[in-house]
């Protein structure tokens, strides 16, 4: 099968992260060097000369490495399965961005093996080859990627005038990225792109006030569970906004 003839790479991402599945892997963190082309359609792009209609390199770049300083993957296979099903993800709404057909993705991860030898992997997946779990909330839907038995990856779809209600985690440790160029969260505007780690306890929230629909990408560490979602009318709290570089 042919994966099409145009395509977007971005070669030599380096993300340093907790990966492996050593106590000393645990500890400290490593690099991860990160290839990876996307097979699209960009002729829509070339006629309408909009972002939307393509994808935005930084943004994507940022959700790699979100994902990857998150869920502190053990295996290179789990990192490159939950990487390629983010990145074939259909959008919520065409004018979100343009839907990929096709990924491949290598790891490289340099310091494993010291100077013996350089360990990667690489796969191809496809999007049509993808089955994805979309449960109906309150606030929208939420998309889920992956869950294993340490952290989950999950889509958050806020609805067009919704509000994801305040609430508190008291098991969970909770990372968002937002994807979404209007949302509010804890009473003000969200940057696309910006990241907050929730700590446990701490009162959070968000609002979509668009006409459109708006997503989050979410890593729960565990993976979701459904009554530590604790509903909170306490005052929001204070927390540090970062991006994917930094956090």
């Amino acid at each position: 099968m042919s994966l099409g003839d145009d395509c977007i790479s971005l070669e030599g991402l380096k993300v340093d992260c907790i990966v492996g599945v050593y106590p000393h892997e645990r500890q400290t963190p490593q690099r991860l060097i990160v290839d990876v082309q996307l097979f699209l359609d960009t002729s829509h792009a070339a006629r309408s000369e909009r972002l939307e209609d393509s994808l935005d390199y930084e943004l994507v770049c940022g959700e790699l490495a979100f994902l990857l300083k998150s869920a502190e993957f053990r295996l290179l296979e789990t990192a490159v399965h939950a990487l390629c099903r983010t990145l074939l993800l259909p959008p919520v709404e065409p004018l979100q961005r343009r839907a990929v057909d096709a990924v491949r993705l290598k790891l490289r991860k340099p310091a494993a093996l010291g100077s013996k030898a350089i360990p990667s992997l690489s796969v191809t997946r496809r999007a049509n080859q993808q089955q994805f779990l979309r449960e109906e909330k309150s606030f929208g839907t939420v998309d889920v990627i992956h869950e294993s038995a340490d952290f989950g990856v999950y889509r958050l779809n806020i609805a067009p005038g919704a509000t994801l209600p305040a609430h508190v985690h008291h098991q969970m440790h909770e990372s968002e990225l937002v994807l979404g160029p209007q949302l509010e969260c804890q009473g003000r505007p969200a940057a696309r792109g910006s990241v907050r780690r929730w700590p446990q306890g701490l009162t959070h929230g968000y609002f979509n006030p668009s006409d459109t629909w708006q997503s989050i990408l979410c890593v729960d560490r565990p993976p979701f569970i459904e009554t530590d979602e604790v509903p909170s009318d306490a005052a929001f709290g204070a927390i540090s906004v970062l991006d994917a570089w930094t956090m």
